[in-house]
This record gives C-alpha cells, sequence and structure tokens, in this order.
C-alpha cells in the first residue's frame, strides 16, 4: 500500500529540510526501481531459461543479464570437468578465442569449487586465493570479483559463476543475493541443456551406426551415405534451410539406403549388369528403407524424415519409384537427396566401373534439371565449392589431403568445369588430379 504525504507537515518545513525530504524521497524510488528491475530480471531469466536448451545460447544468456544487473564489466562460467578435475572457461566475455583450464584447487574459482563457498573480494591481487596467470594469459587486469558455486538437483556443485570488476566500487551484499538467486536457476538449466546434448549425441551416433551397418554389407560403397548427407547439406544451406530442417534431412540422408539390408548379397554386389528380377530386387530396396524407418520413434522435428528418404529415386516426371512421384509430390528434402544420390553414384568407384567422367556427370545433372530433377536445388548444387567436393570425395582416403595445394579449388565450383572442353589451367590439373585419383600411392 502507497505511503499518504502528509502535505501539511510539509508547509512546516525549512527549505533544507524539505530539499532532504526530497532526496530521501528520491532514493527510495531509486531503490524500488532497482529492486523491480532485478525482480524483473529474475523473471526474464527464468522464462528464458526454461526455453533454451542450446548450451552456449543459454550460458551467454544468462552472463548477460547478469553482468548488465549487476553493473560489471565481464561475467564467466566455468564447468566443472570431474573426470580431469579441472575446471574450464565454457564461455565468458573477453574469452570468445580463449579456452581456460585449470585445476580445481586453483585460483577463486577452484577455491569455491572445491568448497561450495561464496567469495566475495573486493581486491583481487591482495587475495591469497586470486590466481594471476589468467589475466597474464587474457592481458586483462580484474580488480575485484564475485564467485558463487553453480549446483545441480543433488546439490552437487557443477561449476561456478564468476563476476569481474564492478563499474562502480565493489560488489555489494546484494549483489552476492541476486547472483546467488541466478546461479541454483542456471545450474539446473544447465543440467538439462547438458543431457539435451547427451540425448541428440546419442541419437546422432545411433542414426550414424545405422548408416555404417548398412556400408558394411558392401565395402566397395563405403561412405555413399555419408556423403549424401554432406552434398545434401550444402544444397539445403545454400537453399537458406533452417538448422532443424536441414537436421531431419541429415538424418533422413544417413538412413536413406537402410532398406539395403533386405537385399540379397548376390545381387547387391554383383560385378556384372543386373537381370530384370534382380533390379526390380534392389529397387525394393526403397519400401524396405521406407518400412524399416516407420518403425522408429522421431520425435516432432524428424517426422518426416522416413517419407524424405523413400523419395530419394522419385523423379520430377513421374517415372520414379517406389511411388512413381510427380513435381511437388515429391518432399523437397527426397527431391535434394536425388541429386545428391545420383551424383555420388556415378563419381564414385563400383563393382563394373570407376568414377564416371565428371563432365559426362554434370551433363546428366542439367540436362535432367526441371525434367527428373528439381532444377532449383541442381543450381544451388552447381555453386559447391571444388575444395568441398575434394574433400568429400576423398574423405574415406588412406593418405592425408595437402591443404596447401588444394586450396586453389576454393575460389571455384562445379559450375566452372560445364563446359565441354577446359582450358589448361592450374586449378584444374589439381582437382582432377584427385578426382582421378592421380595423387594416390601406387
Amino acid at each position: 500500500m502507497s505511503q499518504k504525504i502528509n502535505t501539511d507537515a510539509l508547509k512546516n518545513l525549512s527549505r533544507e529540510e524539505l530539499i532532504e525530504k526530497l532526496q530521501n524521497y528520491q532514493q527510495q524510488i531509486a531503490g524500488f526501481r532497482v529492486a523491480q528491475r532485478k525482480t524483473n530480471t529474475l523473471f526474464y531469466i527464468m522464462r528464458n531459461l526454461s526455453q533454451e536448451l542450446e548450451l552456449d545460447s543459454l550460458l551467454k544468456l544468462v552472463m548477460d543479464e547478469v553482468k548488465d544487473i549487476l553493473q560489471a564489466d565481464r561475467c564467466t562460467v566455468f564447468l566443472l570437468d570431474d573426470e580431469k578435475d579441472e575446471l574450464w572457461s565454457k564461455v565468458g566475455h573477453g574469452l570468445e578465442n580463449f579456452e581456460i583450464r585449470f585445476p580445481k584447487s586453483k585460483g577463486i574459482a577452484g577455491y569455491v569449487a572445491t568448497t561450495g563457498e561464496v567469495l566475495k573480494i573486493d581486491d583481487c591481487y591482495n587475495s591469497p586465493y586470486f590466481n594471476p596467470e589468467i589475466d597474464r594469459k587474457t592481458g586483462y587486469r580484474t580488480r575485484n570479483m564475485l564467485t558463487v558455486p553453480m549446483r545441480n538437483k543433488k546439490m552437487e556443485v557443477i561449476g561456478v559463476f564468476q563476476v569481474l570488476n564492478k563499474r562502480s566500487g565493489i560488489f555489494t551484499d546484494e549483489d552476492v543475493r541476486m547472483l546467488e538467486a541466478i546461479a541454483p536457476i542456471a545450474a539446473v538449466q544447465l543440467e538439462n541443456a547438458q543431457l539435451y546434448v547427451d540425448l541428440r549425441h546419442t541419437f546422432e551416433s545411433f542414426i550414424l551406426t545405422l548408416s555404417k551397418i548398412v556400408d558394411a554389407r558392401d565395402p566397395l560403397t563405403a561412405g555413399h551415405s555419408y556423403r549424401i548427407m554432406l552434398y545434401g547439406d550444402i544444397i539445403a544451406k545454400k537453399a537458406g534451410w533452417s538448422r532443424k530442417k536441414r537436421e531431419e534431412l541429415k538424418t533422413a540422408a544417413l538412413l536413406h539406403d537402410l532398406g539395403k539390408i533386405g537385399i540379397r548379397d548376390n545381387v547387391l554386389t554383383k560385378t556384372t549388369r543386373l537381370t530384370a528380377e534382380e533390379y526390380e530386387h534392389v529397387k525394393s530396396h526403397v519400401s524396405f528403407t521406407r518400412s524399416f524407418l516407420e518403425q522408429i520413434y522421431f520425435s516432432r522435428e524428424y517426422k518426416q524424415v522416413a517419407r524424405i528418404a523413400a523419395a530419394h529415386h522419385e523423379r520430377l516426371d513421374g517415372a520414379g519409384y517406389p511411388d512413381g512421384l510427380k513435381g511437388d509430390e515429391i518432399p523437397p528434402g527426397g527431391r535434394i537427396l536425388a541429386i545428391a544420390d545420383i551424383f555420388d553414384a556415378l563419381t564414385s568407384k563400383r563393382h563394373y566401373r570407376d568414377r564416371m567422367a565428371l563432365q559426362k556427370v554434370i551433363h546428366i545433372l542439367i540436362d535432367g534439371a526441371g525434367k527428373i530433377f528439381d532444377a532449383e536445388f541442381v543450381g544451388y548444387f552447381m555453386q559447391i565449392s571444388l575444395l568441398k567436393l575434394v574433400r568429400i570425395l576423398e574423405h574415406n582416403s588412406p593418405q592425408k589431403l595437402p591443404e596447401e595445394e588444394l586450396k586453389i579449388l576454393a575460389h571455384h565450383t562445379l559450375s566452372d568445369l560445364k563446359k565441354s572442353s577446359l582450358e589448361n589451367h592450374a586449378w584444374t590439373k589439381v582437382f582432377f588430379k584427385y578426382y582421378l585419383r592421380e595423387y594416390q600411392e601406387k
């Protein structure tokens, strides 16, 4: 409830007393505003942390808010690495190009991580806990510091939150209370974010393992699904797809040939031309792929994986398989994979032939644009740099590729190789040396 001002009492005050009274009111109002701002900051952090699962984004969000509300120069979040018994700088203002690691028993951060105590240091260079090595490494001068532990739901210390150099004066007890209120909120969400990262790694390793199982059926085509994933992602990125849509496409690419598990070995690895019956059997791998993938539970952002993967042999003119889809009936991801799949198939060694002449491969793509393949996506694919192309083509090479020699390819694209007769440029010599694998030791 607001307090009513007694105007009659004010009439009896002297000018000096009125000024003092007014100053007191102004200080109270300023205090209320600061308190309201801190409350709003806590609410903002809690609301946004609950929606953010990307670890780095999460921590940067917290740091920026803490730096602003505590009027500090910098913030740093150190996480505890239990395996190495170290603290390391996950994120920090001014540490964009550094990763700082040190024993968890060292420095102010180490003391807080070890003891679980809060340390408010008014003069760091006169503190027995301060470790000046970080200042020497970064070129920064730390005057004062506030450090609080970050605890998980089990109340175990998982890291520390450090705030450096109050812009005016030293950190106050009110600053301590504010950071102590923020730290546990951040720590719990940090643990959730780490769990999300672990689950993503588990999911990605599972998908990659499935694709390698397919590769193991025929060692000659090893790496095919991985290359399709890389080619497809380049097209999607140039097309401006979001990260989530690209992740879904990459998953579909890695699993697009999963159905080959259901193809007979003697057909899959046959070195001579397939019979009509054998060819129909090979074509059935797409239906197997869809059937297998539909049995896997995918989260909402991956719901189209089975549909995309099963569409990589569809054609714009409807002459593809397994469903004979036409034009926009084919999902965009499927149209991208169709381009990536045919390109890799023609530029990879097979049982019955080596890599096809690249000009012929380019002609097949260009000639099929708008008829068999999506013309827009073909256009994006033709923009791939030859440096990236060589790295993808030779990613399974037993020899390390010489970056110094290959850098000449960075500013040339697949589109530059469209001409039927190329001049004898230095960059074309380098490219075809690797495309034709002339560089490999005999």
